[in-house]
C-alpha cells in the first residue's frame, strides 16, 4: 500500500480500468468561498494517489479530469454531494456515475444514526481510521505526513464498502431507489452551488 503524491495533476496510466474512489479536501464548506486543495484518487488495487493544487491553480489537469469525467467508470464518494460541487465548480467536469457510501449506509443501517465514514469502516471492516487531520489547514504549501495518510484513508476502504453496500441494498430491495439517488447527486450538488444548499425546493412551504 503506497501513498503517491502528485502536484496538479495525476500523472497519465497509474489507474487500473474499472470504478475509482474519490474524495477532495478544501479549504472550508462553502464550495465557491472555499477553494479545492486536494484531490484523493484510488483504483481499489491497494495504492492511493493525491492531487494538490497550489493557491491560485488554474486546475488545467486534463489526465484527473479525463478520469473524473469518464462515463465508463464509477466514482465511489463518501458525501458526494459535497465532492461533487467541488469537483464541478474548480474541475469544470461532472464526476460521475456515481455510488454513495454515505447514502447507501442511511439506506442500509437504519439502525443506527451514525454514518459517518470512521463508524462505517468500523463497523463493516473491522477497520480503525483516524480523523485527527480532518479540519487541518489543506491550503499550507505542504502537506505533512500526517494529511497524507489521513487523505488517502478517505479512499482507502471505499471499493470495499461499495460491494458491502451493493449486497445489502439488494437484499433490503432498495438498489433501484438508490441508484435513482446516486444519479440525481450531480444536480443536487449543481443546487447548492447555485443557492439552494438549506433550502428544500420539494418541501410544500
Amino acid at each position: 500500500m503506497t501513498v503517491h503524491y502528485h502536484e496538479e495533476d495525476l500523472p497519465a496510466g497509474v489507474l487500473a480500468d474499472g470504478p475509482v474512489a474519490v474524495d477532495t479536501e478544501t479549504m472550508g464548506l462553502v464550495t465557491p468561498r472555499d477553494r479545492l486543495c486536494v484531490v484523493q484518487i484510488s483504483d481499489g488495487k491497494g495504492d492511493e494517489h493525491l492531487v494538490r493544487f497550489a493557491n491560485g491553480s488554474a486546475y488545467d489537469c486534463p489526465n484527473l479530469k479525463a478520469v473524473l469525467a469518464d462515463p465508463a467508470r464509477v466514482k465511489i464518494y463518501h458525501f458526494a454531494r459535497f465532492d461533487l460541487a467541488a469537483i464541478e465548480h474548480y474541475l469544470g467536469v461532472e464526476a460521475g456515475p456515481v455510488f454513495c457510501t454515505k447514502i447507501a449506509s442511511k439506506m442500509t443501517r437504519t439502525y443506527t444514526g451514525y454514518h459517518g465514514l470512521k463508524s462505517i469502516v468500523e463497523e463493516l471492516l473491522g477497520e480503525s481510521i483516524s480523523k485527527q487531520q480532518q479540519s487541518s489547514d489543506w491550503g499550507a504549501p505542504t502537506l505533512s505526513d500526517a494529511q497524507r495518510e489521513y487523505a488517502a484513508s478517505d479512499v482507502r476502504y471505499l471499493h470495499r464498502l461499495r460491494e458491502v453496500f451493493i449486497e445489502r441494498l439488494e437484499r433490503e430491495g432498495r438498489m433501484a431507489m438508490a441508484q435513482a439517488c446516486f444519479d440525481f447527486l450531480p444536480t443536487r450538488a449543481r443546487l447548492d452551488i447555485a443557492g439552494w444548499a438549506e433550502e428544500d425546493i420539494f418541501s410544500h412551504a
